[in-house]
């Protein structure tokens, strides 16, 4: 795309691709990573070192509905993290993220060696970054759910070596005076990033340091620039197509309701107050 001239924030989103696996998946920013990982699992997980996977799953989830990216990494003790960010609404969501973790456990098995192996499972954790929806029935002001396999009736954990995390960023309102953890503020971080013209001063620390060096737009090479604004106007264009179904979709139940409120003969007044159509879209109905 020659020429493009897309950027107009201080700072990248990091909820795209490029951003994201920029912020967080390059040996540059491992401590980013690393200090966001011991704030999410506090006190259940202190990691020290990870190292990159190979992303085998990526081509299979990316045409499964919204957009899927995600990083494969693991820890010094073997523990495997799969950190993804989904930006819409997938039907199947629960499932797909049982799915690619019991894939990460079963192919820890080792051929032909399992009577000696003894099914010595390293962990497996799933955190997932939900951008633009909420998962069904999620309270709203619930914005990070932690899942685990626990006994349904006295809620004691079954199985600690499977975790799911998800973060549905729409239900984190949180404001500044209201941040009060790190955690707090790194998703606050990742959230406000592209309205900031600068770096808030509530948001300190040496990996803080190195988040906002890396999302300043300016520091970005003009290729990475470029696969940036590429990247960013699909984002656009998607959120146009779908803003468009939704308002055709919302459009056309109203027109359903105007017809019904017609065959019970109500006045088009108080059929113009309930559906929102316009007199002549209502008249041409009667037609």
């Amino acid at each position: 795309m020659p020429n493009q001239t897309i950027q107009t924030t201080t700072y990248i989103d990091p909820f795209l691709d490029v951003a994201f696996k920029r912020l967080f998946a390059t040996d540059e920013s491992k401590p980013i990573l690393i200090g966001f990982l011991n704030e999410l699992y506090k006190g259940k997980k202190y990691i020290t070192e990870i190292q990159f996977g190979k992303n085998e799953y990526h081509g299979e989830i990316k045409e499964e509905g919204g957009v899927v990216f995600d990083i494969v990494c693991t820890d010094a003790d073997g523990s495997r993290f799969i950190i993804e960010v989904q930006t819409g609404y997938q039907k199947y969501f629960k499932e797909r993220a049982l799915y690619y973790t019991s894939r990460a456990i079963s192919e820890q098995s080792p051929k032909g060696k399992i009577k000696g192996w003894a099914y010595n499972i390293s962990e497996v954790y799933l955190l997932a970054f939900l951008e633009n929806f909420n998962l069904p029935d999620t309270p709203r002001y619930e914005y990070l759910q932690d899942i685990c396999l626990a006994n349904r009736h006295t809620g004691k954990i079954f199985y600690d070596k499977l975790s799911f995390i998800f973060i549905e960023m729409l239900n984190f309102v949180k404001k500044p005076h209201e941040l009060h953890t790190e955690l707090d503020k790194w998703l606050y971080a990742l959230k406000h990033l592209t309205e900031f013209k600068q770096r808030p001063a509530y948001l300190s620390g040496p990996e803080f340091d190195q988040f906002f060096a890396l999302a300043k737009y300016a520091n970005l090479t003009k290729e990475e620039r470029d696969m940036y604004n590429t990247s960013l106007k699909q984002k656009w264009d998607s959120k146009n197509v779908l803003d468009y179904a939704v308002e055709e979709a919302k459009h056309k139940k109203a027109v359903e309701i105007a017809r019904q409120m017609l065959s019970d003969n109500l006045p088009i007044d108080q059929i113009i107050k309930y559906t929102k159509l316009s007199k002549e879209e209502i008249q041409a109905l009667q037609k």
